[in-house]
């Protein structure tokens, strides 16, 4: 099942996009796709229902971010094998987390704004998860029991900000901008294979990124699992689980956003992402 969001900005509606590419209008069915409605019971009602009952809607409009107001935005760091030796380090014993904070979402074809003062904004494709299921304490076994499904991530970072103004990330990851989201979600029994995606980003047509999530160091059980003992996961919540080699910083000489740039990204099954670049 594919679920997205369209329209203006706060006036989004959530449908569904069937076999066909159909956006069918579920706003009669759920208000949104928000933590209320992110569980197993709206997934397994959608199921149920006639689609035909469902009108069929112009596609050709904004697309939303593929959730609205998660409770919380969590970041994997250095996730990747080919990733950390990339930059020479050595692979984590644990995984490496984060926060994004949660202003930072957009929609994945939105307009990327370069902050003031930033003079090492960068680009990281990622594949996101979404929970349908409150847990703490999961094993690794029961934990994909859990996640709903995956989308598309684009872990817009500020470098500067990240690594040499203080000693966490986060002021790094979650600027205004710097969550692009979706085109959509689609539920996991439809990708079987999440440990084994391709995935690429480009930036003005040029191939900066290309990579697999096999190279994951860490995988999305062993993920859900570890989060669930240092916090509650809600339905709703979202990480992105870390990107491939590729990314600005790590080129000879280092290759960053400067504004004016066109980035679109892409994961197996997961859509693209389409952005403009703006410096203000």
């Amino acid at each position: 099942m594919k679920l997205a969001r369209i329209g203006n900005v706060d006036k989004e509606i959530p449908v569904l996009i069937d076999k066909d590419e159909n956006y069918r209008d579920l706003s009669k069915v759920i208000t949104d796709l928000d933590p209320e409605h992110l569980n197993f019971n709206t997934i397994e009602k959608i199921e149920n229902l006639d689609l035909s009952s469902l009108n069929i809607i112009d596609k050709n409009q904004r697309i939303g971010a593929c959730v609205k107001n998660p409770s919380k935005f969590i970041g994997i760091g250095l996730n990747f094998k080919d990733h950390a030796q990339e930059q020479n380090l050595p692979i984590p014993k644990e995984p490496i987390i984060f926060s994004k904070f949660t202003s930072c979402i957009i929609g994945p074809n939105d307009e990327i704004v370069i902050p003031k003062n930033s003079t090492k904004t960068d680009w990281e494709v990622e594949l996101g998860f979404v929970m349908g299921k409150k847990t703490s304490y999961v094993s690794v076994e029961e934990a994909m029991d859990y996640v709903l499904g995956f989308f598309l991530v684009n872990d817009v970072s500020e470098r500067e900000f990240q690594k040499n103004k203080g000693l966490t990330w986060d002021k790094g990851k979650g600027f205004d901008t710097f969550g692009p989201i979706g085109p959509y979600i689609v539920t996991k029994d439809e990708i079987p294979n999440f440990q084994n995606l391709n995935m690429f980003l480009d930036v003005d047509g040029e191939r900066m990124q290309k990579g697999n999530t096999e190279q994951m160091i860490f995988n999305i059980s062993q993920l859900v699992s570890y989060m669930s003992h240092c916090m509650t996961l809600n339905p709703g919540d979202i990480c992105c689980t870390g990107t491939p080699p590729g990314v600005g910083e790590n080129m000879k000489p280092p290759k960053f956003l400067k504004g004016g740039e066109e980035i679109i990204l892409g994961i197996d099954n997961l859509g693209k992402q389409v952005h403009k670049v703006k410096k203000i």
